[in-house]
């Protein structure tokens, strides 16, 4: 694998690193090792598999608070969207800033997401799949999120949103930071 820290600090892009013969190709895609000696969090509570039937489908920006916060790993393995990860850590130099990557079934690419940043992501293809796995277990009572079009984080969404939860499109605006209890 290829670990790539972006901008926002604790978060990656990871490639892949392709065997290939006449076969095709080999690839690893999670390695706990691998991720340990990168200081990313290897421990995998859970994998979950999204799936967008129309392209412009909007889900986000989602987060799950202390004592269950979560690193998450992105993966699309079947169409493409637009990952969107926004840094809410009050101590870190990158806070309220946002990062969107393209994640597709042909690059193949990873989004590492740490713990005390909001998530989502727009497809970008109709019938987009969309894999995580989770550090944590799922805890109802603490996941949370942020609207989408907030003018705090001044996300720019590729395209015209066409589906959208209703609980996604009345989440609260961001007004005043909450304690993550997170060090950096």
């Amino acid at each position: 694998m290829i670990f790539k820290e972006t901008e926002l600090p604790g978060a990656f892009e990871i490639d892949l690193n392709l065997l290939e013969d006449e076969r095709g190709f080999f690839a690893r895609t999670f390695c706990r090792r691998e991720f340990a000696e990168h200081g990313l969090n290897e421990a995998v509570a859970q994998c979950n598999l999204s799936f967008n039937r129309t392209k412009g489908t909007l889900r986000g920006m989602h987060l799950q608070l202390p004592p269950h916060a979560e690193d998450k790993l992105v993966r699309v393995v079947r169409g493409a969207i637009y990952d969107v990860i926004v840094d809410l850590r009050e101590a870190s130099p990158t806070y309220l800033k946002w990062i969107g990557v393209e994640l597709t079934a042909e690059n193949r690419s990873a989004l590492y997401v740490p713990k005390g940043f909001a998530h989502g992501f727009q497809t970008l293809a109709d019938d987009s799949e969309v894999f995580y796995q989770m550090s944590e277990f799922y805890a109802p009572e603490f996941a949370t999120g942020y609207r989408w079009d907030d003018p705090a984080f001044g996300i720019h969404w590729p395209l015209e949103i066409t589906v959208i939860s209703d609980k996604d499109r009345q989440y609260p605006a961001f007004t005043s930071p909450i304690n993550l209890g997170l060090a950096l």
